[in-house]
């Protein structure tokens, strides 16, 4: 049996004030059974992570952040550094995901850039990975995450490749109500897990936390984490209500029996 601690992981998006945020977490730790092989991750908007620091510092559930700059600090208007992340209570940070790839036009060397400054300041990075649906109907899945995932672990030495998460989010199953099945998602993370082996080793290969993201709702995440390879999931709508995050949190799958 794998001893991959599992993630489960909230991205709430530009969803939820300050105030919404607080009575989310409340309610959601209220019901919450924590479970050791099990991490929670909520990813609130910035404007919430100073208001839940408190929150969550002494629970079970860790707190992340959606974006952040490259740059140190320094006239970037509206930019938000990942020391104030850091000090607004981030423990991890969402880099690349694929509505700033798309949407904000980040590039694989700007993704980079966010990856090595996160580190830099002792939080985890989660770099997301993912094709669009006419580079997967071209055959090109394979070539498109590799390419972001090279590009994006550029310079990282292999003590800090042991801090990285990846998550593999396919663009064209994002906020559609489509998902790769979990046997396609579970070949792209055997893929994924075969590059950071070849890249970093196998010790980092095989203790490496990979998430799947891509309409992940209660009605699937059994099936998700009954593959080998998917340590967790990066939930996007599915975590904005408690009832629903909790039911993905407590995931149920007889083949991993435990986790």
């Amino acid at each position: 049996m794998r001893m991959r601690k599992a993630l489960i992981a909230g991205n709430w998006k530009m969803y939820k004030t300050p105030e919404e945020s607080v009575q989310f977490v409340r309610e959601f730790l209220q019901q919450l059974t924590p479970r050791s092989e099990r991490e929670v991750l909520i990813c609130p908007p910035a404007t919430s992570l100073g208001v839940l620091k408190p929150l969550l510092e002494k629970s079970p559930v860790h707190l992340g952040a959606q974006n952040v700059s490259p740059e140190d600090e320094g006239a970037f208007t509206g930019e938000i550094s990942a020391r104030m992340l850091k000090a607004s209570g981030a423990e991890y940070v969402i880099c690349g995901h694929s509505e700033r790839r798309n949407i904000f036009g980040e590039t694989d060397e700007l993704v980079n850039r966010k990856v090595k400054q996160t580190l830099k300041y002792g939080l985890k990075p989660i770099l997301c990975v993912g094709e669009k649906l006419e580079e997967r109907e071209a055959g090109k899945t394979w070539t498109v995450i590799q390419k972001q995932l090279s590009a994006g672990l550029t310079g990282i030495t292999r003590e800090q490749a042991a801090e990285v998460v990846i998550a593999y989010e396919p663009v064209w199953a994002i906020g559609t109500g489509k998902n790769a099945t979990p046997q396609v998602a579970e070949e792209v993370h055997q893929s994924i897990r075969n590059f950071l082996e070849e890249r970093f080793g196998r010790e980092i290969a095989e203790t490496a936390t990979i998430l799947y993201g891509g309409s992940v709702k209660p009605e699937n995440i059994d099936e998700l984490m009954a593959e080998a390879d998917i340590d967790g999931v990066l939930v996007g709508t599915a975590s904005l209500t408690v009832p629903s995050f909790l039911r993905i949190v407590n995931y149920q799958s007889k083949s991993q029996a435990g986790r």
